[in-house]
């Protein structure tokens, strides 16, 4: 486990492709059952420890996770995800556009979908169109940089829908690499599908402090070829 940054109320964490969030079905250990015995060891604390969880990332997914210490903190946590005062930044690997070997433009570019949950899939689906029990999503992506075969885009959501950027972006003809629910054409090695939780800011529920917080790039030969800052040096 690797924490990103903590203090008395809040500690965030860059989570592994693969861990769950919180208890499920699976019955498989949480983080937040690995974070609560951190904070135990750590700070000595006798009893139960309380912790939080304000949101989840999907099982494949890596990057950062907030968790709440304190219930005052989770309150306030769960507001602002809900009035979306939590600013994410996400990272996804696609397949390049086939043809294209110019650069892709830098510039923002917006996605608007109409996104209908199917429960007993674990999937959404996107429509151009609003229908019966559809939810908007929005969502802002870019180009970051380019191997062969490969683009990294960096999406910034606007709304917060189920499997939002993985619907959104197969949508759109790209879907994430490794991602077979959403039309990736094979698994990653490792179970993982490439998009990760980048960055998150926002103001702290408690301090009123701006929080700013990066992941490290997974240790993968793909995403680290792909890591703008190798590529423009």
């Amino acid at each position: 486990m690797e924490v990103v940054y903590e203090d008395n109320h809040i500690i965030i964490v860059n989570k592994k492709s693969g861990e769950i969030v919180q208890g499920d079905k699976t019955g498989d250990r949480p983080l937040s059952d690995i974070v609560k015995d951190y904070i135990k060891e750590k700070y000595d604390k006798p009893g139960a420890v309380f912790l939080g969880v304000a949101h989840r990332l999907d099982r494949p997914v890596s990057g950062l996770v907030i968790f709440a210490r304190t219930s005052k903190a989770l309150s306030r946590l769960n507001k602002m995800f809900a009035e979306g005062r939590v600013h994410k930044t996400y990272w996804a690997i696609v397949k390049r556009k086939e043809g294209v070997r110019s650069q892709e433009s830098e510039e923002w570019h917006t996605l608007e979908h109409w996104l209908v949950r199917n429960e007993k899939q674990n999937k959404s689906y996107a429509y151009n169109n609003e229908k019966p029990n559809a939810k908007k999503a929005i969502l802002k992506y870019r180009t970051l940089s380019h191997s062969d075969n490969y683009t990294l885009l960096e999406i910034s959501l606007m709304t917060g829908r189920h499997h939002q950027i993985r619907c959104q972006l197969a949508a759109m003809g790209r879907p994430i690499k490794g991602d077979l629910k959403y039309g990736a054409p094979r698994s990653n090695p490792d179970g993982s599908i490439s998009l990760m939780s980048r960055r998150v800011e926002f103001v702290h529920p408690v301090s009123k402090e701006t929080i700013f917080a990066e992941a490290p790039l997974p240790d993968d030969t793909l995403w680290q070829a792909l890591d703008p800052q190798k590529q423009s040096g």
